[in-house]
């Protein structure tokens, strides 16, 4: 399987962020991500759940239907990506979490209901309506966009299920904000997709907000 892998330089081992892309795969934008995560003091890895799959849209299909049904292969590949990142060099197998947007934020949550994770970051994912599914999540710092149409109030449905499992957390609805406001998208489907009930669009404030609150978070609880 493919990733990308940023460990950041220096002695002593550091924990570990897996970072799970958005539907578009893994591309330069996960890798700039995965790099800004490494910019915290984490050894980031971003896997490719599409790679060796065949066609990119039956992929995305399959990867889809497995986050709905909570089970499949795209949980096996995170746990080989987990497997792979705690025996690398300078990284405490001991401390991993993870990161992940749109549709890794969705697979980030439920992943962390299996895997001995310390905290993650869930960036505009889809929050299960079945709040039985979440039983088990590790601390989460999640952040979703108020003009996001397609995820309207789930940044507080989560923050209301955590609280009620007595998880650690801290949500944000950023008001100003759509779907991926972390990611720099261009061309002609991110124009298009920007004037769409998800107002997909980078917002370099709440993006600059939000890293700084998963980086005292991680660092509460990944050290």
């Amino acid at each position: 399987m493919r990733a990308a892998i940023a460990i950041p330089q220096g002695a002593g081992a550091r924990p570990g962020v897996i970072v799970i892309h958005e539907i578009f795969g893994l591309n330069d934008d996960i890798r700039r991500l995965a790099g800004r995560v490494a910019d915290l003091g984490y050894a980031a890895l971003a896997p490719d759940l599409y790679d060796g799959y065949g066609m990119k849209l039956i992929c995305i299909a399959q990867t889809i239907r497995a986050l709905r049904a909570g089970t499949g292969r795209p949980f096996d590949d995170l746990d080989a990506a987990r497997n792979f990142l705690q025996k690398q060099p300078g990284v405490d197998a001991s401390k991993i979490g993870a990161i992940g947007f749109c549709l890794g934020g969705g697979f980030a949550l439920l992943y962390a209901t299996r895997a001995p994770l310390g905290a993650i970051a869930p960036f505009y994912g889809e929050v299960p309506k079945d709040e039985t599914r979440l039983k088990g999540v590790c601390p989460t710092v999640a952040s979703f966009g108020g003009k996001d149409g397609m995820l309207t109030g789930q940044g507080e449905r989560l923050d209301r299920i955590l609280s009620g499992m007595g998880v650690d957390h801290d949500v944000k609805t950023y008001p100003d904000s759509g779907h991926s406001f972390m990611s720099q998208h261009s061309g002609a489907l991110a124009t298009i997709a920007s004037y769409g009930p998800m107002k997909v669009g980078y917002n370099a404030a709440d993006s600059e907000d939000a890293w700084r609150r998963v980086d005292a978070f991680f660092k509460r609880h990944l050290g």
